[in-house]
């Protein structure tokens, strides 16, 4: 989150300026160079390859200069979905998951041995895949088989537990930006396998006690699926968690007109509203606990 915002200003130049032998600071570089080729390569720049190269250079110094550190593995994982075509060789092997295609799998390893079910670096993972220069379909089924096979090894308490309702996300704003929205889309949220997924995401993620520090995101996609599955009483739960914290997705992109440029925002009120009322007429027709 910093990265993204010191990727406008050149508050980098003048930390390194100051500590220029820190190592925080040259491994926020490597994050701010990320961000700006990121960036370079979705607005089709000319100056994209150099500033990947940069990134690059950047976060394999990081890499050698301290080998147990994540951060500049997660960086150069973020880069390869700027190689869609998957040119470099660490972004095209093998995984072992049969399902799944080749990617930056060495790369996720590396991080996985630093830092175990790192939240950032499977996200990441959805991006390349997504990224892939293949039919929309194409991609969406790999999105659904990582996030599904994720899930299915993921620890209790886990944010990787939520991969799956993600995919599901992700097929709604693929069908939002092809003007071909489906009307019944909405109804697969109270279905098998998703709801079984939505449900154990809520037991074995969010209701952890002495949970870690939760995404505003997360939990906003949580409450979005299990308000979307018609379990209004555990959505209720989510939103009074996140209280006055709200988030852009997935509401932005599971509203139903995507030329409503508040449609996202009504979505959210609506669906809070509904699980909170729900919950209140439950609980007193249920009476005070025995």
């Amino acid at each position: 989150m910093l990265a993204v915002t010191a990727a406008h200003s050149d508050v980098m130049g003048v930390w390194l300026a100051e500590e220029p032998n820190s190592y925080d600071a040259q491994v926020m570089r490597s994050r701010v160079s990320v961000e700006r080729a990121l960036r370079a390569h979705h607005q089709q720049h000319a100056g994209a390859a150099a500033l990947e190269e940069a990134a690059r250079q950047a976060s394999l110094m990081m890499a050698h200069r301290e080998p147990r550190d994540p951060v500049p593995w997660i960086c150069l994982l973020a880069l390869a979905q700027i190689d869609g075509r998957q040119v470099r060789r660490e972004h095209r092997e093998e995984s072992a998951e049969p399902m799944l295609p080749s990617g930056p799998w060495g790369l996720l390893h590396g991080i996985n041995q630093r830092d175990p079910y790192n939240r950032e670096a499977y996200h990441r993972i959805l991006q390349f895949i997504l990224a892939r220069p293949v039919p929309p379909a194409a991609s969406l089924a790999a999105v659904f088989d990582f996030g599904r096979w994720v899930a299915s090894w993921s620890p209790a308490g886990s944010p990787l537990l939520l991969l799956p309702l993600y995919a599901l996300v992700e097929q709604c704003r693929q069908q939002s930006l092809q003007q071909r929205a489906d009307p019944l889309w909405r109804r697969q949220w109270a279905q098998e396998p998703t709801i079984t997924h939505t449900v154990k995401a809520f037991h074995h993620w969010f209701k952890q006690p002495d949970p870690a520090p939760r995404s505003v995101t997360d939990l906003h996609h949580l409450a979005y699926a299990l308000w979307a599955g018609h379990r209004f009483v555990e959505a209720a739960e989510v939103f009074k968690a996140v209280g006055a914290y709200a988030s852009r997705e997935p509401w932005a992109s599971v509203h139903e007109d995507p030329n409503h440029p508040d449609g996202g925002e009504a979505l959210l009120l609506r669906a809070r509203r509904e699980s909170l009322s729900f919950a209140h007429t439950h609980a007193l027709r249920a009476g005070p606990a025995r």
